[in-house]
């Protein structure tokens, strides 16, 4: 059968079943009804097959950092999409687990039903280990389809030690790519088979969820209530909000001000493409369209250069050095690695030289809870830390800082490594991500080179200081905002978000 996904973005097994009563798309990890893949690839098998489209969307509790902070904002992103596929014949059905384990049983009971199953790929997380054990339970049609950035994962023969490396690549090969979009609107004109419900067996086992907004009392499921909701909002639309007031207003100025915590000078759009709640193809478009540009603006060679390839303005070009060559090095490690969470995925040199420096003596010696709660010596660090737990953000600027003295003030760099995946994996919106990964790796030498002179503790690692951070960084009223001293303002914050504390959505 033919596709206008590109063959590339789809990885399948097993033969379709033409006498099942349905196509089923598992959405796990592009959670949206825009530029995905996977949706346009079910679409088109149930459109082939005269088969109505069931869409599940799951809600797991029992995984390590299942949260209220989480729960909510993809709950949000649930009722977005529930929205968008009303009154387009797809069948939607949201699962919300209330213990853990509980939705075990409900893919292969759809799937026994099914003429064919799609997925979400994605190389972080439990995704993978999720994608393994679907395929020993799907005894039908099973594609796994990538909606993870502009460059399929499977375009890269092996993963880059270097973003100069990686960005070659992009400027060799993107272009290819960029004629093969999502669809923009999927959903607009849908003509599939209707299906009223699901057998009543499925529905009774497996409810579908109600999202209107204070219907699922978050408290009462097994989560970490110590990671309470915050007050951005989740979900597509907030996303595409984020992306135009974004594309609108500090891309302009992106280049000279992404880099102060006092000003809004990047996009914050990590949580949204962590969640699947917009895509990279969406926000590159946003920026394209802004720039006027079209692919003849391209710039000639593959010389691996941060500038001057897109031929749009500086700052474009530098957020889109963020958007596609970072993030994606990030995905493509993660693909090719898939032990990217292990310390010794780290770079041999970087490894070796933080060998040869761990019985350096530390200058300030902190546990994962001291780390957790602030309760260091540097006001600086404190305060990311404090935005972190209460926000669920971390200005970019300081994050790469706040991640370098954990190594510092960490009794090893293996115990450093744990603490970075633990307190950005319980605490960050965008955390348990690709670029999680690169950004704790970042910290401990991947993706970079060595460094003199050799420091104490860091060895040959790059190193950084909450003095330079000052000199470098506009940081007053951000601290004024987040250091201890901002303890009375405490309240006032709260009154502003009053949705933070609540653990109702």
């Amino acid at each position: 059968m033919t596709s206008t996904v590109p063959p590339l973005r789809i990885s399948s097994e097993g033969d379709l079943r033409p006498e099942g009563r349905w196509v089923l798309y598992w959405m796990t990890a592009t959670r949206r009804t825009r530029d995905n893949y996977a949706l346009d690839r079910a679409l088109e098998l149930a459109r082939a097959l005269n088969k109505p489209l069931v869409v599940v969307e799951g809600l797991r509790c029992g995984h390590r950092w299942a949260s209220p902070r989480f729960h909510r904002f993809v709950l949000e992103g649930m009722a977005d999409n529930a929205r968008a596929f009303e009154g387009t014949g797809i069948l939607y059905h949201p699962f919300v687990e209330r213990a853990p384990d509980e939705g075990r049983g409900l893919l292969h009971a759809l799937s026994e039903k099914a003429s064919a199953v799609v997925a979400d790929e994605s190389p972080a997380f439990f995704f993978p280990h999720m994608l393994a054990a679907a395929r020993k339970v799907v005894a039908t049609r099973f594609e796994a389809v990538d909606s993870n950035g502009l460059l399929p994962l499977r375009a890269s023969d092996r993963e880059r030690s270097r973003a100069f490396d990686f960005r070659r690549l992009v400027q060799k090969i993107l272009l290819d790519h960029l004629g093969q979009p999502a669809r923009s609107h999927p959903l607009r004109r849908c003509s599939v088979r209707p299906l009223a419900q699901l057998p009543a067996r499925i529905r009774q086992q497996w409810p579908a969820a109600l999202l209107e907004e204070n219907s699922i009392d978050l408290a009462s499921l097994p989560l970490d209530h110590q990671v309470v909701p915050v007050a951005l909002k989740g979900g597509s639309r907030a996303g595409r909000r984020a992306m135009r007031r974004f594309v609108k207003g500090a891309l302009e100025s992106y280049t000279d001000m992404r880099s102060h915590p006092d000003v809004t000078g990047t996009s914050g759009l990590s949580p949204y493409l962590h969640f699947g709640h917009v895509g990279a193809r969406e926000v590159f478009d946003a920026v394209m369209t802004m720039e006027d540009w079209s692919p003849r603006r391209l710039g000639l060679g593959c010389s691996g250069s941060r500038t001057g390839w897109w031929g749009v303005s500086a700052s474009a070009e530098a957020f889109l050095d963020q958007l596609v060559t970072w993030r994606e090095l990030g995905f493509h490690f993660c693909f090719h690695r898939p032990d990217h969470q292990d310390y010794r995925s780290l770079p041999a040199w970087a490894r070796k030289s933080l060998a040869e420096h761990a019985a350096d003596p530390r200058p300030f010696l902190y546990t994962l809870e001291e780390f957790e709660t602030g309760s260091t010596h540097d006001p600086l660090w404190n305060a990311a830390q404090r935005q972190l737990r209460e926000t669920g953000l971390m200005h970019n600027a300081l994050r790469m800082l706040w991640g370098k003295k954990i190594l510092h003030w960490s009794r090893s760099p293996q115990e450093a490594w744990q603490i970075l995946f633990a307190l950005n994996d319980r605490w960050a919106l965008d955390g348990r991500d690709p670029n999680s990964s690169s950004g704790i790796g970042w910290t401990l030498g991947r993706f970079d080179r060595a460094w003199g002179p050799e420091r104490p503790v860091f060895g040959k690692i790059r190193f950084m200081t909450s003095d330079s951070a000052r000199r470098k960084l506009r940081l007053k009223s951000w601290l004024a905002n987040w250091s201890e001293e901002s303890d009375l303002l405490r309240g006032k914050r709260e009154e502003l978000c009053p949705r933070a504390p609540s653990d109702r959505v």
